[in-house]
């Protein structure tokens, strides 16, 4: 699940990292008050007018800027709320911004210069174990980083089992040629950044930057963080926070009939049950020339009402010019899936492209009559080359619905 900036740092401040004072606000006139706000706790007399998606390089497409006065806090927020915001993580269609973050300035006068730094928290899959990524190229794209001066980028490996060491702190604080206050400060921020992941079962925090002001604090200036959905149970107050209206219709109405539903770029839909099945049917939709247009896993207890909505949530996709079910029987009974696939046909009316039927393992056979009787125009297979060679044939129209 993602989060918002702003969300991500009421959990960093929850486990004492240092944030700067922000305050959320969905009208220019509550950004004007709000900078007030910040004003008086403050003394800040500039303020980061920052969109709130869930997407990275927002200042790149116009989503974050400054304010030197409460007339340009009321300006820059009319600009941004409301706006369509196109980054390089949304893609072409980019993201409405409904709420701004208003913040303090940061680069304020001092005894050193401000710099900033990269941190992030995440699994490394490799090892099994939680990896701190960091760099001094703070608020630069870390894969540019990575590409360019590699040697650059540092890693630190934790073992859960024993927690973040001290040492580990101090090394890292050190990798980053940081002294005096701002070295000790850097520690407590590292601690703290990993008891926020390890605390609230994240799958990734990223900091970009970390920021060190000119008196040595250090702070998160911004920050990325998705929770672990699996996990999302043991936090009813994080779960909370998940913004609906930011994420895929299709993908949130999937959840609501408990689909593993993802929705892909490519032509040909496929509804399955089982992960690695999934997976596999992918793999064969891509050697038969076609693109899968998601992932869909009705899981081992589908019946025939799952199913239904299954189509119904693939066929919302106008991309889809063909749908291969691909079911195998072990827990789920293949006669149920067949019949959601009949009463799909009959409730939502005419589908206009083909659809190719696997089905084999618990009632394969009750399965297969019911459809047959259906009087249903679906494409059956018995082997998966079988149904990869239908996938072809279809694509090249070689068989026609």
């Amino acid at each position: 699940m993602n989060l918002h900036e702003f969300q991500a740092k009421q959990i960093l401040k929850s486990y004492k990292v240092p944030v700067p004072v922000g305050i959320t606000a969905e009208t220019p006139e509550q950004a004007v008050e709000a900078a007030k706000q910040i004003q008086q706790q403050t003394k800040s007399t500039r303020w980061a007018v920052k969109a709130q998606i869930h997407a990275g390089g927002r200042g790149k497409g116009g989503g974050v800027k400054i304010a030197a006065s409460l007339d340009e806090v009321f300006e820059k927020a009319s600009q941004i709320i409301g706006m369509n915001l196109v980054t390089p993580q949304t893609g072409e269609k980019g993201k409405r911004v409904n709420k701004v973050l208003i913040e303090q300035n940061i680069f304020y006068p001092g005894d050193s210069e401000p710099q900033e730094f990269y941190m992030s928290i995440l699994l490394n899959r490799a090892t099994s174990r939680v990896m701190i990524m960091y760099s001094t190229e703070g608020g630069m794209d870390i894969e540019e980083v990575a590409e360019k001066t590699p040697e650059l980028i540092f890693t630190e490996e934790i073992d859960t089992g024993a927690g973040l060491q001290n040492f580990q702190c101090q090394k890292i604080a050190y990798n980053l040629k940081l002294e005096g206050a701002a070295f000790k400060n850097m520690i407590t921020f590292v601690r703290g950044l990993y008891n926020a992941y390890m605390g609230s079962d994240a799958a990734m925090i990223e900091v970009n930057p970390v920021f060190k002001t000119s008196d040595d604090l250090i702070m998160a200036a911004d920050c990325k963080m998705r929770l672990d959905q699996n996990a999302l149970f043991r936090h009813p107050d994080l779960l909370a926070m998940r913004d609906l209206t930011k994420e895929d219709p299709a993908e949130v109405e999937a959840g609501a009939y408990h689909l593993n539903y993802v929705k892909l770029s490519g032509n040909v839909g496929c509804m399955v049950n089982g992960a690695g099945l999934a997976m596999a049917t992918m793999d064969i939709i891509k050697l038969s020339g076609g693109e899968p247009a998601n992932f869909l896993d009705v899981g081992g207890t589908a019946n025939a009402e799952r199913v239904e909505q299954a189509f119904r949530i693939i066929l919302k996709d106008p991309n889809v010019k063909i749908i291969l079910v691909n079911i195998f029987g072990g827990i789920v009974r293949c006669d149920r899936v067949a019949q959601g696939i009949v009463d799909a046909y009959r409730n939502i009316g005419t589908i206009n492209i083909p659809i190719i039927v696997r089905l084999q393992g618990t009632n394969a056979e009750e399965a297969k009559e019911l459809i047959e009787n259906s009087g249903l125009k679906v494409y059956s297979a018995v082997m998966l080359h079988e149904a990869a060679d239908l996938v072809a044939q279809v694509l090249n129209k070689e068989v026609v619905n």
